[in-house]
């Protein structure tokens, strides 16, 4: 629990209507927290201070991003959305591999000015590649979190259009918007515009999209990074590979990573085992870091609502059989 000055000075500035100190006070008391890994009492203070205060902030630092959206000019539906970011490079458990190469781009990024003037650029084009669940766009939240810039999500289903040059059209003005306003740029599902041009059951215009994205990407310069994820990468067409800096392998986590990823989501919650116990995280293996999540969750409500005092083996063994009973 936070210590007594920070409760005084939170109540003290609160009562005061003291705006500014009310949140230095309550970022102390998330920031303790987090210190005694009680990630999950963390997050949910996080979304208390900043759940209505971000849309405000939202509405207001971001408000000319938003206004500047390109629109397909048909449907009216905006082709981007601008997400909010909320978790950090702590929340995210990968392999060794990927997680180095994540940190690697993040301080690219934050010393961008210093390889610049050795006549280099940070990586800015980015292919995220894996199963589904496994931490994609999480990935993408994070390096938008620790660089402090805005994550804008490509809508394709107001990208892609079965009218004659339209999708190519729409993506010319996602590109031009990225090029005038930094952000991290998510093309979610990115082999739905860049599938190989061999396979003949594609109609023209997703062919065409192809190129235009080819000759976008060959174009593009400016200061936002791009990060294309795909569950698929086998239909990628074989041009779309050699547009990429830097090319990312997620995978379904290990034993070991589904420990690290349970300490993580049970912070802060009584139990009776251990996360780190191989026999709970054996249980949990070969599934996506999504699912583990979903039964993880699925089992604290189950406590919850039951009146226990603790989480029990029999709470996380209810979550894992609903689980499957959802994928059978």
């Amino acid at each position: 629990m936070a210590n007594g000055k920070l409760l005084r000075q939170l109540i003290r500035s609160g009562l005061d209507g003291d705006v500014g100190n009310f949140r230095a006070a309550s970022e102390a008391v998330i920031a303790e927290e987090r210190g005694k890994n009680h990630h999950l009492l963390a997050n949910d203070l996080e979304k208390l201070l900043y759940g209505t205060q971000t849309e405000g902030k939202f509405s207001q630092s971001h408000m000319k991003l938003a206004s500047a959206m390109p629109a397909n000019k048909d449907s009216g539906l905006s082709l981007l959305e601008l997400r909010p970011t909320v978790r950090e490079q702590r929340d995210i458990v990968l392999s060794d591999l990927a997680q180095s190469s994540l940190d690697e781009i993040i301080m690219e990024h934050n010393r961008a000015e210093t390889l610049r003037s050795f006549g280099l650029q940070p990586a800015g084009k980015l292919l995220f590649c894996g199963p589904p669940g496994c931490g994609k766009t999480l990935a993408a939240e994070v390096i938008a979190s620790a660089l402090s810039m805005p994550l804008v999500v490509v809508r394709l289903d107001s990208v892609i259009s079965s009218f004659l040059g339209e999708t190519a059209s729409n993506l010319r003005k996602v590109f031009d918007y990225i090029s005038k306003h930094p952000s991290v740029a998510l093309f979610d599902e990115f082999d739905a515009i860049s599938k190989d041009r061999g396979d003949s059951a594609d109609h023209g215009e997703l062919k065409r999209s192809v190129n235009a994205v080819l000759q976008m990407m060959d174009g593009y310069r400016g200061q936002s990074i791009i990060i294309a994820t795909t569950n698929y990468e086998s239909l990628l067409d074989k041009a779309v590979w050699r547009r990429f800096d830097e090319v990312i392998q997620f995978d379904a986590p290990t034993v070991d990573q589904i420990k690290r990823l349970l300490s993580i989501k049970l912070s802060g919650v009584r139990r009776n085992f251990e996360p780190d116990d191989t026999k709970i995280a054996t249980l949990f293996k070969g599934m996506s870091h999504a699912d583990i999540e979903r039964v993880v969750r699925r089992a604290v409500k189950e406590m919850v609502l039951s009146g226990k005092e603790f989480l029990e083996r029999q709470h996380i063994d209810s979550g894992l059989a609903r689980e499957r009973r959802v994928n059978n």
